[in-house]
């Protein structure tokens, strides 16, 4: 195997930031020793096709410049084309420069990037869980490294470009707005042996802790062992969510009696009327209506503080 890292650069990414703090980042990373090829994605899931490549020019080490939709294209690039290599050799490092950067709040993986590089530098390497999600009836399989859902909080993200220029506090206007326009789908969810059939407002699954710009949705617990850490709510109004707004990112709002935390490996959720309702995975839209989720444990190795 090659030794040499390959870093993936989204230059849209933070509202064009990454592109323009790409020479910095060069000349550091020149500095601190990495030996490493570089390529500019040049279109939407571009960074599939370029870590295709490399894996199969025998490169098992890669570094994300961008945000968390940055992040979630290289780890499916990764996932749709190992088949000839244990993911579980490959490190993924990130230079986190995005819109919300939720995946490295779990890790306190540092926005700064000299210091991200210098945590890519140190290569301690964490095997984390990732999602599996399959879109029904084409079975189209996307995976996710953070946070998935279907109905509002997709809804949400369907919302989140439009205000992208408020950086972190796009996802909160986002939640405001939508609040208010928001139709709840009938949903059938199904884990654990348990079935929930009813109007519903949203089913989070997480692994890691945070998502939407930094809120703490889910009673998160690990990010390793095997297991989804699930939200479910049936509905909100706007007057609950500004009273409670400040649990949304203190991590106590699954302390409220009206959201419903579980744990499980595996889901399925059916869509019961003829509403579109999105699934978001990693703040991407990967599609509308039924799904089935699965955790693949251990999967990857990430480079973290």
């Amino acid at each position: 195997m090659k030794q040499e890292w390959f870093v993936i650069v989204n230059p849209v990414s933070g509202n064009g930031k990454a592109k323009k703090k790409w020479q910095p980042i060069y000349n550091e990373l020149k500095k601190q020793g990495f030996k490493f090829t570089y390529a500019f994605t040049e279109y939407e899931k571009h960074s599939i096709k370029l870590i295709k490549n490399a894996i199969k020019h025998g490169i098992t080490k890669f570094i994300c410049v961008g945000g968390d939709g940055s992040l979630h294209h290289m780890i499916n690039g990764i996932f749709h084309h190992s088949k000839t290599i244990n993911s579980k050799a490959i490190k993924v490092g990130i230079i986190p420069i995005g819109t919300g950067n939720d995946w490295i709040k779990t890790y306190g993986i540092s926005k700064n990037y000299k210091k991200a590089i210098a945590i890519i530098k140190q290569k301690k390497l964490f095997l984390q869980d990732i999602g599996k999600i399959t879109l029904i009836p084409s079975n189209k399989v996307v995976y996710f490294n953070n946070l998935a859902g279907i109905g509002f909080d997709a809804h949400v993200v369907n919302y989140v470009h439009k205000f992208k220029h408020l950086g972190f506090i796009a996802y909160l206007v986002s939640t405001l707005v939508s609040i208010v326009n928001y139709k709840r789908s009938l949903l059938k969810i199904k884990f654990n042996k348990q079935i929930i059939k009813q109007p519903s407002l949203l089913f989070l699954i997480g692994i890691c802790k945070y998502s939407g710009g930094g809120m703490q949705l889910t009673n998160y617990i690990s990010s390793n062992d095997g297991k989804f850490d699930i939200t479910y709510l049936d509905k909100i109004n706007l007057i609950t969510i500004l009273k409670h707004i400040a649990k949304l990112f203190n991590g106590k709002v699954t302390d409220l009696p009206f959201v419903n935390s579980y744990i499980t490996s595996e889901a399925s959720v059916k869509v019961l009327d003829d509403k579109k309702t999105y699934i978001q995975a990693d703040g991407e839209i990967i599609g509308t209506g039924d799904f089935k989720v699965e955790i693949l444990p251990k999967a990857i190795a990430f480079i973290i503080k």
